[in-house]
């Protein structure tokens, strides 16, 4: 209890306390999930998350993917929920990293939808403020049990995939629900495209305006990049480099012209 507490408190604070630099500290590892059986890379399905997501994501002009919460029906309501619950009894640390990143991620963005259908309608995912004490939103609220522990969405992207992948394209895959938000991607995760996926959605964000932002001669970008400053190299310097990374050629160009960042923002809107 404690220590979802603490995650809470530092999770919650950490948006105000990062706007002074481009820095962040590292994420701690809830160390039991490091736990993997490499030979066992038994696939899990994920068909029904990939139906929904094939059913209700619709890409919009602007280059947002938006979930149809709206016309949910009640019977693929009761599939979500049940394909969570199904994934709640997988013996997770048996089985290979690539299953396991997949499986994570997949089960982030199923209980955020699943969560925010609960509460719909709703003008932004934080106004489901369910966490409690020093905080808002949901994020903080243990709503998913996996091996006998009780788990966050704090806790699965703050304590397992961001410290034991140490793969900053996950800021890609974990969605929020909102504008600001990199896309929801409209195919679940599996092993087998779980890296593919990775760097498409890096590249979309990332040559998208709600991720970088070229006007006037300033570069604004996503305040992902500053409240996780870490996971991209824990300075302006290292998250140029990562934006350009992905970046097609007249970005990039313009990233190297310019080399500073003078902004960042978020919209933390609904992504309906």
């Amino acid at each position: 209890m404690f220590r979802a507490l603490l995650l809470l408190i530092t999770v919650s604070l950490l948006p105000a306390a990062a706007q002074a630099a481009w820095t962040s500290k590292a994420p701690q590892a809830w160390e039991i999930w490091r736990a993997n059986n490499p030979a066992n890379t038994t696939p899990i399905d994920h068909s029904v998350w990939d139906n929904i997501l094939q059913t209700y994501v619709q890409r919009d002009t602007a280059g947002l993917n938006r979930f149809v919460y709206s016309r949910v029906s009640d019977a693929d309501k009761a599939t979500l929920d049940s394909y969570i619950k199904g994934l709640t009894q997988i013996k997770i640390t048996d089985r290979s990293p690539d299953v396991q990143l997949a499986y994570w991620i997949n089960l982030y963005n199923a209980v955020t939808i699943s969560l925010v259908l609960d509460h719909y309608p709703v003008k932004s995912i934080r106004d489901i403020n369910i966490s409690g004490l020093l905080s808002y939103g949901p994020w903080g609220k243990e709503l998913v049990t996996v091996e006998g522990e009780e788990l966050s969405l704090d806790a699965i992207e703050h304590e397992i995939l961001r410290p034991i992948w140490k793969d900053a394209r996950i800021h890609y895959a974990v969605n929020c629900a909102s504008i600001g938000c990199p896309n929801l991607h409209e195919r679940a995760f599996t092993a087998e495209n779980v890296d593919e996926l990775l760097t498409n959605l890096a590249t979309d964000y990332i040559n998208n305006p709600r991720g970088v932002n070229v006007e006037d001669g300033e570069v604004t970008v996503s305040k992902i990049y500053k409240w996780f400053a870490y996971d991209f190299g824990n300075s302006q310097e290292n998250i140029l480099i990562h934006l350009a990374t992905y970046a097609r050629p007249e970005l990039k160009a313009d990233l190297k012209r310019i080399g500073r960042i003078t902004d960042s923002r978020y919209n933390w809107l609904l992504n309906e």
